[in-house]
């Protein structure tokens, strides 16, 4: 189990753990305003439970392919003060419709296009883009957003690149955030946020660093997270 601040997570269920990855995407979305959010391959539930807790307006729609994951979810939200705007469901979103456009969708995607594959079918499809490949999940996005909607998602930053393109003339960058486990280290990480809009837009671009080189957690890091960690 893993408390934070405001709510308490189990993950025993899911094939991918939590992790930092999750809590990054979690806490650097734009979603301020946005009353319906996607959370597309929701896992154990942490990215919508921290939408839940940083917008008061919203009503999450947490979604996942695995069974167990959905369970884990659901279980996760029923013992959260937000239970009530949470909404579980177990599908596979390239075949999923909704009546429903979302405002804003928030996805930690599979990656691992060309890596060894998992023996165990659960975290095959919970870590490769067998199921979710990035013109899938690109398509899923224009198809869900509402008009001037976003999605932000989180990936390795050698994988980054390639999402942009698929996603270019489709969904423009507005946002991105290199992310660097130590300072002065190369990123490994990248958080985009792209805009379902038809006048392009210029790409604001950052970078954080995680920790600083002592191993202590850097300051920008901390001011990102410090809502959810408990011991910031």
């Amino acid at each position: 189990m893993f408390k934070f601040k405001e709510f308490e997570l189990h993950d025993e269920l899911c094939a991918m753990k939590i992790g930092t990855d999750g809590v990054l995407l979690g806490a650097w979305a734009d979603i301020d305003g946005a009353t319906s959010i996607l959370d597309i391959g929701t896992g154990s539930g942490l990215i919508a439970l921290m939408a839940a807790q940083r917008n008061p307006r919203a009503h999450i729609t947490a979604l996942d392919i695995d069974s167990g994951a959905v369970a884990q979810a659901r279980s996760n939200a029923d013992l959260s003060p937000w239970a009530e705007r949470i909404t579980t469901l177990q599908a596979d979103v390239t075949q999923w419709s909704s009546e429903q456009h979302f405002e804003h969708i928030v996805s930690n995607p599979p990656y691992f296009c060309e890596a060894l594959q998992s023996p165990d079918e659960q975290r095959r499809v919970a870590r490769h883009t067998i199921t979710l490949d990035f013109e899938a999940l690109v398509a899923t996005a224009c198809r869900l957003l509402a008009d001037g909607g976003r999605l932000s998602v989180i990936l390795p930053t050698d994988g980054a690149a390639t999402f942009r393109r698929v996603a270019f003339e489709r969904l423009w960058l507005v946002r991105q955030c290199d992310v660097a486990t130590k300072e002065g280290d190369e990123p490994r990480r990248t958080l985009m946020e792209f805009r379902l809009c038809v006048t392009p837009q210029m790409p604001r671009c950052d970078g954080l660093s995680i920790q600083l080189r002592d191993g202590s957690y850097s300051e920008e890091y901390r001011a990102l997270t410090s809502p959810f960690y408990l011991n910031f």
